[in-house]
């Protein structure tokens, strides 16, 4: 058995501790917004935060988090009201939406250490994390406008 936070909620799984995490939090919790893409953490559908840093969850497995945080796309918003959620509706960022959970937990740790990104940032940074429909440049204009609105949130306290 294995006990973590995940989105800020203790739980226990009985998955063997080499399960990859991907599989224990869509088949085991429920929670489906983290996505199968490769399997081999090329692909980065499956990003999630382990400790607020992006992590493929697809090859992590669930023994490596025993007593961590793990964060989910349900859990960075549970309203669905970050800066980076509104800003990928804003933009329409998705076409199929598949890769876009990966895509905007990645870009979240992105903002933490870039709050206000260059494209070679978010170019580098994001690289890894792969669009079969091409949304890279409404990926980039909706990063740009989530770092702008967590800016001026920033600002006014």
């Amino acid at each position: 058995m294995t006990t973590f936070r995940l989105n800020g909620q203790e739980v226990t799984v009985r998955a063997a501790p080499d399960t990859p995490l991907m599989w224990v939090i869509r088949d085991e919790l429920g929670l489906t917004g983290t996505k199968f893409g490769c399997g081999i953490g090329l692909c980065g559908a499956c990003t999630l935060h382990v400790a607020g840093r992006s992590t493929r969850s697809c090859i992590t497995p669930v023994g490596d988090v025993a007593g961590g945080e793990v964060t989910t796309i349900e859990g960075l918003d549970p309203e669905g009201q970050h800066p980076l959620q509104l800003a990928w509706i804003a933009h329409q960022v998705p076409q199929c939406g598949y890769c876009q959970s990966g895509q905007i937990m990645k870009a979240a740790t992105l903002l933490k250490d870039y709050p206000a990104p260059t494209d070679a940032d978010i170019t580098a940074v994001m690289a890894g994390n792969l669009c079969r429909c091409m949304t890279y440049l409404r990926i980039r204009a909706a990063i740009k406008t989530a770092a702008a609105a967590m800016a001026e949130r920033a600002e006014n306290g």
